[in-house]
């Protein structure tokens, strides 16, 4: 399953390309998926600043991208959209419009207390790990582990396949990536072990051969095409 991530951090002054609002949200999903993709992630924003989980955001763009696509919808929820705990977790409990699934990076204060909110919302939780670090032990004491829909753990390179092995015997599935100069070499690591991958915008700009990417949907193509 490749998965395709619509946008991210990136301000207008590094990417023009990179969609902000829901109809070029919902747009970049539509262009993706007829590209291969089998689900979208965005980061709802506000047309102003950085992502945010207000329903008045969220709800919209969830909106547009569903009217859009018929694959699997993510949403980040993390500390870049909502740093305080107890306000992320309000927020999710005010949405009217649910993602498919929503990614939550265990790291941060608060995981566990979002995974449980969205969970009882009835949203699949992909649980955010970055190999090298702390997050696995973390996650394996956790006691949502077992109700997470997958593992989504972030490789520093293409030599982080031990770490996939052993997250890949766990309870859950792994989809593994990787960002800026790792995407590329990290989503081939994917396939060859038989793992979920994704590619986009929010992970990198550029396409395998290092030339600016004009779309996400350009980058599934590429993926789709790209030799091991």
């Amino acid at each position: 399953m490749l998965q395709a991530v619509l946008n991210g951090a990136w301000g207008p002054g590094e990417s023009a390309v990179v969609p902000r609002d829901p109809a070029g949200l919902a747009a970049a999903a539509a262009d993706a998926v007829a590209a291969g993709a089998r689900g979208v992630r965005s980061r709802p924003r506000p047309p102003c600043g950085g992502a945010s989980l207000s329903p008045r955001v969220v709800g919209p763009a969830l909106a547009a991208v569903r009217r859009a696509v018929r694959v699997p919808v993510a949403v980040a929820v993390d500390a870049w959209a909502e740093p305080d705990p107890a306000r992320r977790v309000a927020r999710i409990r005010a949405w009217e419009e649910l993602p498919d699934l929503a990614w939550v990076a265990w790291h941060e204060p608060g995981a566990e207390e979002t995974a449980a909110a969205l969970l009882a919302r009835g949203v699949a939780v992909e649980a955010g790990l970055r190999a090298g670090t702390a997050d696995p032990d973390l996650f394996a004491r956790s006691p949502a582990a077992p109700r997470v829909r997958r593992i989504v753990a972030e490789a520093p390179d293409d030599g982080a396949g031990p770490w996939a092995l052993a997250a890949a015997h766990g309870p859950v599935p792994v989809l593994l990536h990787g960002t800026g100069p790792a995407a590329w070499p990290v989503l081939r690591l994917a396939r060859r072990l038989g793992m979920d991958g994704r590619i986009g915008l929010e992970d990198t700009l550029s396409l395998p051969d290092g030339t600016r990417a004009r779309s996400t949907a350009e980058q599934v193509r590429a993926a789709l095409s790209d030799g091991p």
